[in-house]
């Protein structure tokens, strides 16, 4: 029988490439649901390909447009926030990939494992944001979630038959972006065409920018956090450029195990998506001898602020990676349109998590305050 998925994200980098996946294996995946927000052009292109049940897309003054164009097609068209939530519940579906771009994929999450749907998880923000929240809920109501992003994607497979042993520590690699090595006089005149250009991966810009701020590490070490159990002195950061090991494992014996393989996110939405079955894949091969050297550094923390921000609102827990994901993501859309300084963005973070009330455990009702507080606050602080 084909496993139903249902794609919150669609057109977007891992969207895209999830259907890939789908598409090279037509006898295995079934789509239900593909949602966007604003792409109205290519959600309907994937419709008209893969015939979901129901389509949605998030901007309602494009729900005309995406009607009008599947009417002649088996394909139900919503619009708008809550209709997304309610499609993340369709009976059918089995795994809902969350492939949207930060905060706003918390609420059809949540609501895609009350309904008792396994999670493929590329929103890394959903954990960062609510990760307690999120992570007894999905025991509650025996929910998987499965990682895609690579590094986490990486521990996972990594553990894989070693569920019984416990981990002493994990080490998330990262590439060092396209600004590795560079120092703060660069930084300060950093742009976004600059930082835009990642050495080893493709990706959205909102996580490009990320990348290159080492914020996206960061916020893989809060998502790693709630993923498999650890407390902060378990996890690690280590810049390995070539990004061939995605990363490692330490187990108590002092033995590590390291998952490695060319830089392509189809591999690990692949495997989160086919779990527990490894299918097979044209996907291009790791060569050794194409890589004689594999080399390891550590992060510029002192240059790279983000990073220790994330780690700090990690310890202090509760509100404070919500605090820290809003004020980010504010300062990076700044940062694209030239309202902000690359070196300015982490000003911003320090600021909001120093200003914004803290609460140490917060409902659903209180993330969703704090994070506007901190939205306020974040462009208060850039006018």
């Amino acid at each position: 029988m084909k496993k139903h998925i249902s794609i919150l994200g669609s057109t977007g980098s891992i969207g895209t490439q999830a259907l890939d996946v789908v598409r090279a294996h037509p006898g295995v995946f079934e789509i239900d649901c593909l949602t966007a927000h604003s792409n109205a052009d290519l959600l309907i292109e994937q419709a008209v390909e893969f015939l979901p049940g129901t389509v949605v897309i998030g901007n309602e003054d494009l729900y005309d447009q995406v009607r009008s164009a599947l009417e002649n097609f088996p394909v139900k068209v919503y619009c708008g926030a809550d209709a997304i939530v309610q499609m993340m519940e369709q009976e059918s579906t089995q795994v809902v990939l969350t492939a949207c771009v930060g905060y706003a994929g918390l609420r059809p999450t949540l609501a895609a494992i009350r309904a008792g749907k396994h999670i493929a998880l590329a929103n890394k923000e959903t954990l960062v944001v609510a990760g307690e929240l999120v992570t007894a809920l999905a025991k509650q109501h025996g929910v998987n979630i499965y990682p895609v992003d690579s590094e986490h994607s990486a521990i996972f497979q990594c553990l894989a038959g070693e569920w019984e042993n416990p981990v002493e520590k994990i080490y998330l690699t990262a590439s060092g972006g396209p600004f590795r090595g560079k120092d703060r006089e660069f930084l300060a005149t950093a742009t976004k065409a600059q930082a835009l250009k990642h050495p080893n991966w493709t990706m959205g810009a909102k996580i490009t920018i990320d990348s290159a701020s080492l914020m996206n590490k960061g916020l893989e070490v809060i998502e790693a956090r709630w993923l498999f159990n650890l407390q902060a002195d378990q996890i690690d950061v280590i810049v390995h450029p070539q990004s061939i090991i995605h990363s490692i494992v330490q187990f108590q014996d002092g033995s590590m195990k390291a998952q490695m393989g060319l830089p392509d996110m189809k591999l690990p939405i692949q495997y989160a998506l086919g779990y527990p079955k490894r299918m097979k894949s044209d996907f291009p091969r790791f060569n050794f001898l194409n890589y004689p050297t594999l080399s390891f550094e550590q992060p510029d923390r002192e240059t790279f602020r983000n990073l220790d921000l994330a780690f700090e609102a990690m310890k202090k827990g509760g509100s404070m990676p919500c605090i820290l994901n809003a004020a980010n993501e504010v300062a990076v859309a700044a940062f694209l349109k030239d309202q902000i300084g690359f070196l300015a963005m982490s000003d911003l973070l320090d600021h909001c998590m120093q200003t914004v009330a803290w609460t140490a455990k917060p409902t659903y009702e209180e993330y969703v305050k704090t994070d506007q507080e901190a939205r306020r606050i974040a462009q208060a602080f850039l006018s």
